[in-house]
């Protein structure tokens, strides 16, 4: 499987091109367009396995859809176009065993050997966040493409690295965090208009996006107009 990401980093689709045979999973809906030579199959569950229902309900209660698409190339060179639900950015990680932790709506697809569940984030630390209880836990071996709301970039953690709550895209599992203030005071914190923070420990990939849609809605909701009767 060949993947081109373009038009990065504001409105970022991917070009994936299939051999014969070959499969990816993918969000509902993330399709654009593609070759005529290409099947889709929709399930709950990855293709080929088990989880079926209980699957389809965890990533739900990520921020996930139910149903996941598969695709399946029937000819030489087929080409899938898939695009997020946000404008914004694609990036493609290679897991390589271990895990991934996606915030929900940033998995956009992966290879059907992937693994999708979801993972409990603690309470505390949902409510505190402001992000969902639940994320998506990636495991296997394959290609994971995510997705952002603005642009993606990447850090390597090696110790500690602080980021605001509202821009984690996925993390490897060999990095913990916890919640935090942004200054040494709350009260700073909130005057200042950090609020709190994700402090991350550990060492392994972190993926951080530029902007995020809370801020944004919080920016736009006041301009527009009512809808009328």
């Amino acid at each position: 499987m060949q993947t081109e990401i373009t038009c990065r980093p504001a409105s970022s689709v991917a070009r994936i091109t299939l051999q014969a045979g070959q499969s990816i999973t993918c969000e509902v809906g993330a399709m654009i367009a593609m070759s005529p030579e290409l099947t889709v199959e929709t399930s709950s569950h990855k293709k080929g396995g088990s989880g079926g229902f209980v699957s389809g309900l965890k990533r739900m209660f990520a921020g996930e859809n139910f149903f996941l698409n598969h695709f399946t190339a029937h000819a030489p060179d087929q080409v899938l176009i898939l695009g997020p639900g946000l404008m914004g950015d694609v990036v493609s990680h290679r897991l390589n065993g271990g895990s991934l932790i996606v915030q929900g709506s940033s998995w956009l697809a992966s290879d059907p050997d992937i693994e999708l569940d979801a993972t409990f984030q603690g309470l505390g630390k949902a409510l505190f966040s402001g992000e969902s209880v639940f994320w998506v836990r990636c495991t296997g071996t394959g290609d994971v493409l995510l997705s952002s709301f603005g642009a993606i970039y990447e850090v390597e953690v090696n110790g500690q690295y602080v980021v605001d709550t509202g821009h984690i895209v996925a993390f490897e599992d060999s990095l913990q965090f916890e919640i935090g203030k942004a200054s040494s005071s709350l009260v700073g914190s909130f005057l200042g208009g950090e609020g709190l923070v994700c402090k991350f420990n550990g060492r392994g990939k972190l993926y951080c996006q530029s902007h995020n849609p809370p801020s944004f809605g919080k920016l736009l909701g006041p301009m527009l107009k009512p809808r009328s009767a």
